[in-house]
């Protein structure tokens, strides 16, 4: 017997509500970078725009990063934690393979009977966890949703690594998103190219380093220029894809706030979008170092407490990294 099920009846739209970010108190310069590498403070600002990054306490987990970024998110958006629906962490530097981070978060923010799972998309997490939250939102599975994007990445760079060391630190960002009226965020564009699983990977598995008696442990490694011209020539197709799914133009954004990768990248990245001198881009890059799944929120909530960018404006969002994976949509800020 075929039987009629009922269906999901959620908001006709999503929307961010509120953005909030948290970085660590320990800041590391380039001078302290290149006691351990073989550089110098010129050519890593030339390479990578960087000026210095933030680092968390040894006993600072990416649970509490994350909750203290999530329950200012709640309180900006003036959300009672027990009517999250869902709480999405993005991260790849969380160190245990069960239980999740985010079930720990939910837990610790008050949204004790939230649903919660992380989400491994590495730099494109934050993207991959507004589209899956927008979703769930529309679809009626949950009123509001918890985003949360976090990195300790400093756990996992070989200090010595002279293309790496420089690149990574650690912060969390969050966003709550609710119920709109409106459409509020756009269409996602995104995908993935296993193909070149290589470009940004690891030294080896747990596994490998279990067998090998725990003498080198996993750490980020990266093919630089590979990333770089991938990122140019194909993640900018892929905002341009995100804006005409939103019928946006590039004259109408408020903010460009793409993954904070590499200054060079977002410098290309602007020339091949052809964005208009008027739009503001972040360069959060600068005084926090790349983040990954972290550094879109950090940017955002960045901006708008600074005044920057204007609270209800639109803006393009665009996150890209290991997988290599790839997210971006338009969205107006809260």
């Amino acid at each position: 017997m075929t039987v009629a099920i009922r269906p999901s009846m959620g908001a006709a739209h999503g929307r961010i509500l509120a953005v909030a970010g948290y970085r660590p108190a320990r800041i590391v310069t380039n001078a302290e970078m290149c006691e351990r590498i073989d550089s110098s403070d010129e050519w890593i600002r030339e390479r990578s725009g960087i000026i210095e990054r933030r680092y968390a306490a040894p006993d600072e987990s990416v649970a509490d990063m994350a909750v203290i970024a999530a329950a200012d998110a709640l309180q900006r958006a003036g959300i009672d934690p027990t009517r999250v629906g869902m709480v999405l962490m993005a991260t790849v530097t969380h160190p245990y393979q069960t239980p999740s981070a985010a079930a720990d978060v939910a837990h610790r923010i008050g949204a004790t009977s939230a649903a919660a799972m992380d989400i491994s998309a590495a730099c494109a997490g934050f993207c991959y966890g507004i589209e899956l939250g927008n979703s769930l939102i529309r679809t009626g599975s949950a009123e509001y949703v918890v985003v949360v994007g976090v990195e300790k990445l400093s756990d996992w760079v070989d200090p010595h690594d002279r293309s790496t060391a420089f690149l990574f630190a650690d912060g969390a960002g969050a966003v709550v998103l609710g119920p709109s009226d409106e459409p509020a965020i756009g269409p996602v564009a995104w995908g993935s190219d296993g193909g070149q699983l290589d470009a940004i990977t690891m030294t080896q598995s747990l596994i490998e380093y279990k067998n090998d008696g725990g003498e080198i442990f996993p750490a980020l490694q990266m093919q630089g220029q590979q990333v770089f011209r991938w990122a140019v020539g194909e993640v900018a197709k892929v905002a341009l894809q995100a804006l005409e799914a939103a019928g946006v133009d590039a004259d109408d954004l408020d903010a460009f706030i793409p993954h904070q990768a590499n200054m060079r990248i977002t410098d290309a990245m602007v020339r091949a979008l052809k964005l208009p001198d008027h739009v503001p881009v972040a360069r959060d890059i600068a005084y926090t170092g790349n983040t990954s799944a972290a550094s879109i929120p950090l940017a955002m909530q960045s901006m708008l407490d600074t005044g920057e960018i204007p609270h209800g404006g639109t803006a393009l969002l665009i996150g890209f990294g290991a997988g290599l994976v790839y997210a971006a949509q338009v969205v107006t800020l809260p």
